[in-house]
């Protein structure tokens, strides 16, 4: 029989004194929802400092955290017979390429046809895990890799390895502009306070750090590999926007299309024709959760963004670079190299400091 008792203890940091008890456990435990934490304080699965408190209670920072609960069967959402693109599978994890215009949860206007509903068909026991052993997700019109708890042994010590940060996640993008080289944006993401489906950097926000690096240059787009170290919600779209790059095809942070001069009629109709966002999450490494091993995985660009790629060299041969993703396009880690490299920094983030002075966010 399969254990779904979850077990954790931890301390409240001091800075969420004065701040609900369940919207706090909901921040510090995001892999549950703030309906089920708050069930779970009324029915006494979580204390704090071993004693039973209402959720709209205060919390004063400091205090010890229990979680003692049994996960109960997800019988809300159904299971559907969707393709899967299997990259691997054992029997604690899966992982998936994820195509555009899959919806991993369920949601307002989205009950059916999500990631989540496929794998509850794929694999029945998922109902007992917390959204079915999704531990990350991606935007609707996002490619690329997830990853996939199969029990709650596994759940657990995925969810600690990404608050540690040590599953890496790297992602290619084709964004407007040209860089002279790469960089790491440090900025804290929010709910953006003018438009309530946007996301933003503002000072109330979370703390996010991305790092990205130069693939290959054209006239007027850049193809850029992208490292977390964080994962907040758009948070690459986001962050290269902050430096008036956003994504070729993102409507919400990009607006509307550019084209580079002299575009040949293929490259405008690609262009145009682009309407997702052009990002791919192409490589996921982690620590095997039962074995210990390290584990890697690649995913190939999609066809989109493979056309657009083809059609941007078409359009004007790319300048040719020192760096190593110049030199060699299959080696797309967005790692160190000897590439000239700035930090981007919250109080400005268009700013350049360390050995770039020169190169600030180019409007383009």
């Amino acid at each position: 029989m399969q254990n779904n008792l979850i077990q954790q203890n931890f301390i409240v940091p001091a800075k969420y004194k004065g701040k609900r008890i369940d919207a706090t456990l909901a921040t510090l435990l995001p892999h549950y929802s703030r309906t089920l934490i708050k069930e779970w304080i009324e029915t006494g699965q979580i204390t704090i400092d071993w004693k039973i408190k209402k959720p709209k209670d205060k919390v004063t920072g400091n205090e010890h955290v229990c979680l003692e609960a049994t996960l109960t069967e997800n019988t809300s959402d159904q299971p559907e017979d969707i393709p899967l693109d299997i990259v691997y599978e054992d029997d604690d994890l899966l992982v998936i390429n994820k195509p555009v215009g899959l919806v991993v949860h369920p949601g307002a206007g989205n009950r059916q046809g999500t990631l989540l509903n496929a794998l509850l068909h794929h694999c029945p026991t998922l109902t007992t895990l917390p959204r079915a052993g999704i531990v990350h997700r991606l935007d609707k019109d996002t490619s690329g890799l997830l990853i996939i708890a199969k029990n709650l042994k596994t759940h657990t010590a995925l969810v600690d390895q990404l608050q540690k940060r040590k599953i890496s996640r790297e992602y290619e993008a084709i964004v407007y502009g040209t860089f002279t080289g790469g960089g790491t944006i440090d900025a804290p993401i929010g709910r953006d306070p003018h438009h309530r489906t946007r996301m933003a950097i503002t000072d109330k926000g979370k703390p996010a750090i991305t790092h990205y690096r130069i693939i290959e240059h054209f006239s007027s787009h850049t193809h850029i590999a992208v490292r977390l170290e964080t994962g907040r919600t758009h948070q690459i779209r986001v962050h290269m926007t902050s430096l008036h790059h956003p994504l070729v095809g993102d409507m919400t942070y990009g607006n509307k299309t550019r084209l580079p001069k002299q575009a040949s009629e293929e490259c405008t109709r690609v262009l145009r024709g682009m309407k997702r966002q052009a990002l791919h999450a192409r490589r996921l490494k982690l620590t095997h959760p039962t074995t210990k091993e390290s584990i890697e995985f690649e995913s190939s660009l999609p066809e989109d963004m493979q056309t657009l790629l083809r059609v941007l060299r078409e359009n004007k041969t790319p300048v040719p670079r020192h760096s190593r993703f110049a030199v060699n396009p299959a080696q797309r880690h967005p790692r160190e190299s000897g590439d000239q490299e700035k930090t981007i920094e919250h109080e400005n983030p268009a700013t350049v400091k360390n050995n770039d002075k020169k190169q600030q966010g180019e409007s383009s």
